[in-house]
Parts: structure tokens; sequence; C-alpha cells
């Protein structure tokens, strides 16, 4: 393939032959490129044909292992922890490993001098964990390196030439089938020189589907996977009854014409339900009109419309679970299986005298249900009253159930087999039966209910959430409300999703007229944008360390509950009308209250710490004068063993704690954003979804504290001290085994600056950190690292970290000596004004004298007022007493009183002109002449 010119996109010639000459703009160069590139296609068969597998052995437990010269280390999957614990030692330093996905793992322990068996051979190796899914077991290129290994990959054999043992031969064998591994010797040879290079694995779900006989437990129960339901179910102990509202009578509607099409789709389907038994012919007064939905596959869905008979049926009121509250009981749950009742509600018989009211009109005659059909508004109540008592024994152990989907969850592989069995075993005596196709098992990871379910955490499901990437603009009220209605179901995920709705919610108010401007267009995007990156929310884990972050301000309240530095889930609403008007110091406690309410069933009984940017807040507990709001809210407050903290606003917690947290799995296929675009800008569209894709960049870099020994050995400086300090028994530093440079149990870094700015800034500002201050940065780093001047060095990169000096900054005036007011220069300009409470109630039921001060003449105004009286009353009586009298005043001083503070007071004042001045919170020394 003939290339082009990569600075005007011709073909015909090259670069350096340009006639137009070379072009410094690089959005110009994207327009113009047409340059044409390949792709290579490598079946699954080839791309792991050069790579060799085999079974191996630890302590007795097979495991299927990969010789893999590209993995630095020996790696082991983290589910055989337990069986290795023995073995388990703390590493020497955190050991920081990249993935294949361009992730880092932190790893904190090892296995050491674990017996590993190669056929006939026995080694000793060390072990590091790690999340895998496809092998038990990688041997990486260190091991191989040290025993001399030579794999040939035609034969599938690895010649071990250890120098103090005979050659030993192991017959290895290629991968399984639908393992997700490449070779990078065939991607080297299909691409050859090309300039940049791509890897998208895809893999088709058709081609890894699975038999039920070669699934362990479910292959013991083919009963319950029946092709077709086996005809019209036995008698349970719930029975489907249709109750009616006293009066009603029979309603009969004319069948909806049909396309000859429908038509003969609707003949089929009344055969197939007439020979299972399933209906009947009917004489019943009480006929629904039938029409037809098209499935996700094409095919077509027989639905009732059953509208007039469910307007007419007293509504069942059993509870359908929470769920919220059904993803709260996996809390260390690693593996899933999910299982989907085939046609669930023909599972379930209706009672006799209720068969003639699911009576419908066809075409081809009148028929009646004997099993439970779709659209009848108490069927999902009915059949969860079944399964609930289906699996009462059960339930929330290892099984939550939500209508016809059931969930098998547990913490380890053994417990899975026992708790699969089980829950087969149940149906297979109740004869319920499961649509095979539609079912999952040894999951890692399960779509359920519109969520994605790990050991990780949970996630918004991609494949839900895709309608919303192309959802149309709003054009009415109702769909503004369809799509918050979708959003909405996930706004656990969305940091602020409130206050972000909130140009949305606006629209659907009453008396609002809609009109679609910026604050709206702004909203829509930004929850869009929100709902297609949500991050992974983890499951709460135990009842211990939960903390609670949370903000207010005029636009609404919302917080974050955490544990152990991972977030929960967020809350948030926006403010309620009355509540516009709170002063600030009730809003954040308000805010304190809401996160209380929404996650009670978390934190009662159990101590919580509450992070709050307002500091005032910190003392509520121990704050002599409360109004009546305040003290209501106490009382909830110690209903609860909470801890009031205060954080800075300007330091955003959440956001770093987000940050740190954990990911790297192996087998996460994810797609690289910065792949994604690269893509893009070259003219290729790519769609991914489902799971079953991966895009990502392959780079091999050495980790940070081998660059860190390495460069020990170049500097001179540091072997001159350790030479100096040789003939020193009392000396601190030491060489190691390995020629390792040690201050005690500290590595010394080499006076090298790029190496001590790769060190400050892993520490600083990478995923693991949490951009502290240059104190507690040192003391965190010089428990592994030591070289001159560390502290100085910390402390100088921190001040000149850009980002935490635009976060971070003090905005309030430098700290000084204490200034007095100014002195007025006439007489009722400047005033100072309070309130004297709590007094006994007079005959005009005045209760509270409001003292107005004229700062030059000391001339007073004492009113006697009502303790609720409004701001607009206030205001009434300002301007009687005083502007009539005196004129408006230039400037105003008063304590934080929430009637100074409200917006009424403020907005008037600032209409006169006239200043309004604070007193600092809780220093009533600020205007001690009106105190």
């Amino acid at each position: 393939m003939t290339g082009a010119c990569y600075n005007c996109g011709q073909r015909g010639h090259l670069a350096r032959d340009c006639k137009q000459g070379p072009k410094d703009n690089a959005k110009d160069k994207e327009k113009q490129s047409t340059s044409g590139g390949r792709v290579f296609a490598l079946s699954a068969d080839k791309s792991t044909a050069g790579m060799v597998s085999g079974t191996l052995s630890i302590d007795g437990r097979d495991l299927y292992a990969l010789f893999d010269t590209g993995a630095t280390h020996l790696i082991i999957s983290e589910i055989f922890e337990q069986h290795l614990k023995p073995y388990a030692q703390p590493t020497e330093f955190p050991l920081v490993i990249s993935t294949l996905m361009g992730y880092s793992v932190c790893i904190l322990s090892e296995f050491q001098n674990c017996p590993l068996f190669v056929g006939d051979r026995i080694w000793e190796v060390t072990l590091l964990p790690m999340r895998m899914d496809h092998f038990d077991i990688i041997l990486g290129i260190d091991w191989l390196y040290k025993h001399r290994v030579t794999i040939d990959c035609e034969s599938k054999k690895v010649i071990f030439g250890d120098i103090y043992a005979p050659e030993y031969v192991f017959q290895g064998v290629s991968p399984k089938k639908g393992t997700r591994v490449i070779s990078t010797i065939k991607v080297e040879a299909i691409t050859g020189q090309e300039r940049e290079r791509f890897l998208a694995a895809l893999q088709d779900p058709k081609e890894v589907c699975l038999k039920l006989e070669d699934i362990p437990v479910v292959s013991e129960f083919p009963e319950v996977f029946p092709d077709e339901l086996p005809g019209v179910p036995p008698e349970r102990e719930v029975e489907f009854t249709i109750d009616l509202v006293p009066g009603a009578a029979p309603i009969s509607k004319a069948p909806y014409r049909m396309a000859p099409a429908e038509m003969k789709e609707l003949k089929e389907q009344l055969e197939d339900l007439l020979s299972r038994g399933f209906i009947r012919p009917s004489v019943s007064p009480w006929g629904a009109p039938v029409l037809f939905v098209k499935k996700k596959d094409g095919s077509m869905r027989l639905c009732i419309n059953y509208r007039e008979l469910n307007r007419v049926t007293i509504r069942n009121k059993y509870p359908l679970p929470r769920i919220d509250d059904l993803f709260d009981q996996l809390q260390g749950a690693k593996y899933f299986s999910k299982i989907d009742l085939r046609s669930g509600y023909h599972q379930l018989r209706i009672r006799d005298q209720d068969i003639p009211k699911t009576a419908f009109r066809t075409r081809y005659g009148h028929y009646e249900f004997i099993v439970m059909p779709f659209g009848l508004t108490n069927a999902p109540a009915v059949f969860m009253d079944l399964m609930n008592r289906t699996f009462k024994d059960h339930l929330d152990e290892f099984i939550i159930v939500f209508i016809d989907d059931i969930l098998v969850y547990s913490k380890s592989k053994e417990d899975h087999e026992a708790h699969l069995r089980i829950t087969l075993e149940t149906l297979q005596s109740k004869k319920l039966y499961a649509k095979f196709s539609k079912c999952e098992f040894w999951l890692e990871q399960v779509a359920f209910l519109g969520h994605i379910i790990s050991s990780e955490g949970i996630k918004v499901d991609p494949a839900k959430v895709e309608s919303i990437s192309n959802w149309p603009k709003p054009k009415n009220v109702s769909e503004v409300r369809s799509f918050l209605g979708l959003a909405g179901y996930y706004r656990r995920f969305v940091e602020n999703f409130s206050k972000i709705a909130l140009p949305l919610t606006r629209l659907l108010r009453k008396g609002v007229k809609f009109v679609w401007g910026e604050d709206q267009e702004k909203s829509f995007e930004e929850l869009r944008k929100r709902l297609i990156t949500t991050p992974i929310l983890a499951l709460p884990s135990g009842s211990e360390g939960f903390q609670i972050y949370s903000d207010a301000s005029k636009s609404g309240l919302g917080c974050v509950l955490m544990q152990h530095g991972r977030v929960i889930a967020y809350a948030s609403r926006q403010l309620k009308p009355y509540e516009v008007n709170y002063p600030t110091h009730d809003l954040e406690l308000a805010a304190v209250i809401f996160a209380l309410k929404i996650w009670h069933h978390y934190l009662y009984g159990e101590t919580c710490d509450i992070f709050t940017d307002h500091k005032s807040l910190k003392y509520i507990f121990t704050q002599k004068e409360l109004n009546m709001r305040q003290r209501r809210w106490l009382e909830l407050l110690k209903d609860y063993d909470v801890r009031i903290q205060y954080h800075p606003g300007k330091a955003n917690v959440v956001a770093d704690a987000l940050s740190r947290k954990s990911s790297g799995s192996i087998s996460s296929l994810i797609a690289q954003p910065h792949i994604a675009f690269d893509l893009e800008r070259m003219g290729i569209n790519l769609c991914y979804h489902g799971g079953n894709e991966m895009l990502a960049s392959l780079t091999v870099e050495p980790t940070l504290v081998s660059r860190i020994k390495e460069a020990q050995q170049q500097d001179g400086e540091l072997w001159a001290i350790l030479q100096k300090a040789k003939g020193d028994p009392q000396t601190e530093f030491r060489v190691d085994d390995k020629g390792t440079i040690w201050f005690h149990n500290r590595l010394c870094v080499p006076n090298n600056p790029e190496l001590k700015e790769a060190v400050l800034s892993e520490a600083h500002n990478s995923s693991f950190s949490i951009h502290p201050r240059s104190t507690k940065m040192y003391r965190d780093l010089k428990q592994y690292f030591w070289w001159n001047g560390m502290k100085r060095d910390v402390a100088e990169y921190v001040v000149k970290y850009l980002t935490c000096q635009k976060v971070k900054i003090e905005h309030q005036r430098a700290s000084g000596l204490l200034q007095p007011l100014e002195i007025p220069v006439w007489k009722w300009e400047h005033i100072s004004m309070d309130f004297v409470t709590g007094l006994p109630k007079t005959q005009r039921r005045h209760d509270v004298i409001w003292v107005i001060v004229d700062r030059l003449t000391k001339s007073a105004h004492f009113l006697p007022i009502q303790e609720t009286y409004p701001v607009s009353k206030l205001s009434d009586i300002f301007q009687r007493e005083i502007v009539r009298l005196h004129g408006t005043p230039v400037s105003i001083t008063s304590d934080r009183d929430p009637r100074f503070t409200s917006r009424f007071w403020k907005s008037l004042h600032q209409a006169w002109g006239t200043r309004l001045t604070m007193s600092s919170a809780f220093h009533p020394q600020t205007d001690g002449q009106t105190e």
C-alpha cells in the first residue's frame, strides 16, 4: 500500500519533496491528513501460537501456569492467599508493579520459600499476589533467567539448564481456548516496522458460550434448565389473585387491528400457549385487547393491555426490596452466579375464580390465562412473595432476589460451590425452572439490576447508560422528566447530583414556562458526562470506619459517605423554599442531619466521623445559645455516636480519596482514554461495550527502586561516604548482598536531580498520594528513603507545586494587630445594633429590645419588638424609627444574627447604599459599645 505525504496528505511523493512546504499547525495536519493505515487480523489460535502453559503444583494444589518472558516477577493469583498464608512475609519496601492495562498495583506482602513443583523437580520460589483471571501463576523472566530456562515455542517444551543439576525438560501445552493473551512475537512478525501500533482484542460472546455440562455444580442439575417449561406449574403456597374494588363491573374492549405479519405471529403464539396449557378458550364477560412489542433479538412479544382491569384491581402492598439494600448484602463477595427464571410469571398459577378476569380477545377467539400473565398490576408483588418464601432460609446470607432475578454470592470458591448447590437444589425441589442462556456462573464481575458488581465495588452498567450518551436534547417537560427519571436511578454515583440537575428540575415546577437555555444545556451535558464516567463505589465492609463529608450552599446540600478511604455513596438534594433563608450555620448543620437520616441504616449505633468546612459546627454540642431549630436537630444528633471535625473547604478531601482508590487488575478490560483519543484523531471510530473488548497500550519501564539501585553504582559521592563509614563500627550505612546502599533501613537516593524529582513526585501527586504538606510528606518519605538535604528538598517541592498553590491558597487577609473601628465624622452616619433577648413578655407581647446606637454621639434608640418578627417587619420599624429621623446610615455594625445576614436585609441596605459590617463570629468585643 502506497503511503501519503505527511505534510499535505496527497499520494505520489514524500514530505521532503512536498511543494507546499512544512506546516507547523498541528490542527491543519489533522484536518488534511488522509494517510492510510493498515489493520492486521490475528485469530485466537494464531495469537497464542508462540505461548507455553502447563500445570504445576504448590503444596499439593494444582496451578494453571504461564511461562511468560514478558513478566518481571513470579505472580500468583490472590485467591490462593489463604492457602499460602504460612509463607506470607512483608516486602522489604512497598513494591509497585505496572499491569498490562497501564495501572499500578502496590504490593506490601509476598510468599517466600514456597515449594514449586514443575513435573518431578522442586524449587523454592518467592511469589507476589495479584488478581488474575486466566492463570493461577505466571513464571516471569527473573526466575526463568536464574534457572537458565529455554522455551521451545514450537514443541511447547520448557528446558531447565541449571548449572548444578542435570538438564530437565517439562512438556507444556498451548494456552486454553478463550485465554485473553497474545504473543508479542506474533504481533512483531505481522506489524513489522510500523511507526505506531494499537492493540484491540475482540471476543465474540457466542464463541465462549459454555455448555451446561461444562460448568461445575450446574452440570448436576440439568432438569432445572429445560428448553421449555414442562407445562402447567404445580400448586404452590402462593396463588395469584385478582381482588376487585367494590362495585366493579366486567370490562371488555374490542381487539386492535393488526398487520398480516402480526396476525401470523399471533396465530402461532396462541397455538403454542394452548399446547402448553397456559391458556384455554373462554366465555368470560371480561376481555382485553392484545398487541405485539418487538424484543431486542427481533422476535415479537405478545402483550395483553390490562389497563382497564388494573384500574379496578385492589393493589397488593407486598414490598419490593430496595436496590441499594440488596447491594449492601454483598460485602466482601468475590464470586457470583446469576440465575434468571424462564418465563417466571408463567410458573405461578392463578386462583380458579380469578381466571375469567384475565380473558383477552383476538381475531382467532376469546381466551383466558391459567398461569400468571405479564401486564397485571400485582404480578411483581405476588412473584416477589413467592421467591422470598422459596429462599427465606438463605436470603441475605448468600442469596439476593429481585422478582425473577437471583444472585448467588460468596467470599471463596469453596463457599460458592456449596451456595450454588443449595440454590439449585431449592429450585429443583420447588419445581422452578431457569433459562440457561440468560444465566451466568462463577463470575468475579456480574451485571445485576443495571449495575456492575465485583469485589472492588459497584459501578454503573455501561450497557444501561449507553442510551444516555445518545439521548437527544429534551424538547418539552415530559422529555425532561424521562431523562431525570433514568439519571436519578444512578444518582448515588454522581457527586452533587441535585446541584447539577437544578436547572432541569426547575423546568418541572408548576407554572414555570419551558425555556431551554444555556444553563439547562450545561446541566444536561454535565449529567450525561457524569453518568457515562461514573466511579466505582465500594460496598460497605463491616460497620466500622465510616466517615461523612458534608457541605452546603445556596444551591443545595451534598454529602459523601466513605469507609476506610473509599467512597460508598454520594447523596444530595436541593434546598426547600424556606431553607434558602437559613443562615450559613443552620444550612451546614442541615447537611449533617440530611446525611444522618439518609444513611441511618449504616450509622445508627456505630461511631462515625463527620467532616465539615464550617468550623463553628465543631462546638455545636457545647454551644450555649441555640435557636429552636438547632435544639431540635441537636436532639437527633444525640441518637448517633458522631464526632464533628473541621476540614478546610479548600482541601478537596473527597477528590483525594477517590484518587487513592485501588486499581490494576490484570484482566480489567478498560479502554485507556488517551488511546481512544489518538484513534479518533486518526479518523478511526471505536465502539466498545459489554465487557468483551479491550484496548490498551503495552509499555515496560523499570521500577523507581530499580532505577535508584542502578544509579547508586555510578554515584561517587555516595560510595565515598560509605568508604569513610566502613572503619566505623557505629556506622549507620550498610551494603546488602545485592550491592544496594542503605542508611539504617532507608534506601539511599544518589545525588541525581531526576531521581529525586521522581521520588518527590510519587510521594506528592501520584495516584497513591494525597498532596500532603511538607511536614507530613517528609515524615512519610523518611521511612523509606534518605539523601542529604532531603527535608529542604521536600519543602521546596511543595512550595513550588503549582496545583497545591492554586487549591490550598489562603484567601483571607493576613492576621495582624487588632484595629479599632473608625471614628465617625458626622452623627448617625455610622451606627451599630444588637438585640437584648430572653426578656419576659409585656402586655403587647414584646420580649426583645432592639438597641441601635450612634457611634459618634453615643445616643441610642431602644425599640421593643417580638422575637417572632420577620425581617420585613424589622425593616419597616427601622425605616420609621431611624431613617425617618436621622436619614440612611453610611454603615451598620452588627453581629451575625440570622436576621442581619438574611437576603432581604442585605438587599434593602444595598439599595440604600448602606455598608453592612459584621463582627467576627464568637467575638462580641468587635462591637463592645452596643453589647
